[in-house]
């Protein structure tokens, strides 16, 4: 397990000017000490290699706990505080869910209205698909397409627009039924925003800033980095050879609607306060930021999820579920609400039990899983009244567990080396120009004595192909920030001609943003 020391803040409350952000001493009396929760980050920073966390805690609509710890940036010395600005990630797709039903609000659509109907370019592989697909398919990762299928044209940056995706899903073959398995998928949020646009008449980005952010005085949050004016923000950090390192923030523009807003804990705890009063604002405006019949079909199950697990076990969960953007449990008894978001470089977690009026959000700028996992439910876990546990050291056990099989089974399904893997006299039959129908052209090219492997459309994927055996070759990527090294496996024909290539990741632990199985390149020339 690796391990780095993080610098910490001391506790600052928030002292907000507004009516909703009452002062300290109106405030609820929390179930878990402020020093608690410091201890519980700081042990967290000791154990990972994250510069800085920020983390959050609501109840019955105050901020009763708000503090940053550690840097923006690693090796310089601002902090983060409670306004620092983290990339949510995917929790972003709340958002969008929210937009869809301030419009279902208005009339302007519905949920099982089909999406052919608003985007007449919207295409699956099957044509009944496409002629079932609906709003509410597009927010609940049940299109029966593999887990990350098409993120490809966004990861790494690349150029693609929002229209050559929507394009693109129509080659993008399913792996199960229609409806009947739960697989992420974030090109399904791109499209719902297009759907906005082509309801309300204005942008994705547009209208979670007007109709959402401002309206709750989200402060500094933005739905795009591309729209942030402060500069508290903190940097999204990997570790490369067991050295942490900065790394640029993903470029989402084409998928925003999936993952793009940037927002503070101070920012993020409006938009809880609002989720836990079933759309009701009460400031910096009143009113409803949607009706409470939308926030109760936003926590509805929708696709059921596996609920086995030790983790599952230790909070009492019988059922687990993804609703409208939101994913649902039981646990210790309650319902939870809540979400994770990732992006190269920074995770982040918001949470609540609406029956106990408490939410968690857990920002960071580095890409371990345990700080989003063990803190909130430490948290959690003392409002639910459950048994005092240390969730640091169970999840630390289970990611330990979990890296161990799946480091065994990506050894299981190696390929055996070759003694004489490949001649180089073959070498040149590989080069070649190559397309996949959905991600475009790729180019191998003979460099010196190896083969170089490029995809067009960005600058991220082009790496030396090392030779395994004949006809198959890992490609070791240039940008190792990624992790995501891949077998490249090469077709004949049946008088030898190299005809085509398919990839698989070398790891199981490759983020399945990485959807190399997705692909089936066809020799140009």
């Amino acid at each position: 397990m690796r391990r780095v020391s993080g610098s910490v803040f001391r506790l600052a409350l928030l002292l907000a000017s507004t009516s909703l952000w009452a002062n300290a001493r109106g405030a609820p009396a929390p179930a878990i000490k402020p020093a608690d929760i410091d201890r519980i980050v700081e042990r967290t920073m000791a154990a990972y290699p994250v510069p800085g966390i920020a983390v959050g805690v609501v109840k019955d609509g105050k901020l009763i706990y708000s503090k940053g710890f550690g840097v923006r940036l690693v090796g310089q010395p601002e902090r983060v505080d409670a306004d620092t600005m983290f990339s949510i990630g995917s929790n972003t797709k709340a958002f969008t869910a929210a937009a869809l039903a301030i419009l279902v609000d208005e009339g302007k659509l519905h949920w099982d209205d089909r999406v052919i109907d608003w985007l007449p370019d919207f295409r699956m592989h099957d044509a009944w698909v496409t002629r079932e697909f609906t709003l509410r398919d597009l927010l609940t990762h049940r299109s029966g397409r593999g887990l990350g299928a098409g993120d490809r044209m966004f990861v790494p940056k690349t150029d693609f627009t929002r229209a050559e995706m929507i394009r693109a899903l129509r080659h993008l073959k399913p792996v199960s039924s229609f409806r009947s398995e739960f697989a992420y998928d974030n090109l399904m949020y791109a499209v719902a925003g297009e759907v906005i646009t082509a309801a309300s008449g204005t942008s994705w980005e547009s209208f979670v800033t007007e109709r959402i952010l401002h309206p709750l005085g989200m402060e500094g949050c933005a739905a795009a980095p591309a729209l942030l004016t402060g500069r508290n923000r903190a940097s999204p950090h990997v570790q490369v050879d067991g050295k942490l390192q900065a790394v640029p923030l993903l470029d989402t523009t084409a998928v925003n609607a999936a993952g793009s807003i940037v927002c503070s804990v101070n920012g993020m705890a409006r938009w809880l306060a609002v989720q836990l009063a079933e759309g009701a604002m009460s400031s910096p405006v009143s009113g409803h930021l949607y009706s409470a019949q939308r926030a109760e079909e936003m926590w509805s199950p929708q696709t059921i999820l596996p609920t086995s697990g030790p983790v599952q076990q230790l909070t009492r969960t019988h059922f687990r579920a993804y609703g409208l953007g939101w994913a649902l449990e039981d646990y210790q008894g309650y319902k939870r609400v809540h979400h994770n978001g990732g992006l190269p470089g920074m995770v982040t977690h918001v949470g609540m039990i609406p029956e106990l009026g408490v939410g968690v959000v857990v920002l960071t700028n580095q890409q371990e899983p345990a700080p989003v996992t063990a803190i909130p439910l430490q948290i959690l876990d003392a409002y639910a009244g459950a048994p005092q546990r240390d969730w640091l050291a169970i999840i630390q056990t289970q990611l330990e567990e979990r890296a161990a099989r799946m480091a065994e089974a990506s050894a299981k399904r190696a390929p055996q080396r070759a003694a004489q893997p490949v001649d180089p006299a073959t070498l040149p039959a590989y080069a070649g120009r190559y397309a996949d129908a959905w991600r475009g052209e790729a180019t191998i090219a003979l460099e010196g004595e190896r083969l170089m492997l490029k995809f067009s459309r960005t600058d991220g994927l082009v790496g030396p192909l090392e030779p395994v055996a004949p006809g198959l070759f890992i490609v070791r990527w240039q940008d190792r920030t990624m992790d995501a090294d891949a077998y490249v496996r090469f077709a004949e024909d049946f008088i030898g001609k190299v005809t085509g290539f398919q990839m698989q990741a070398v790891s199981d632990t490759t983020d399945f943003s990485f959807d190399f199985a997705d692909l089936n390149f066809k020799r140009l020339d």
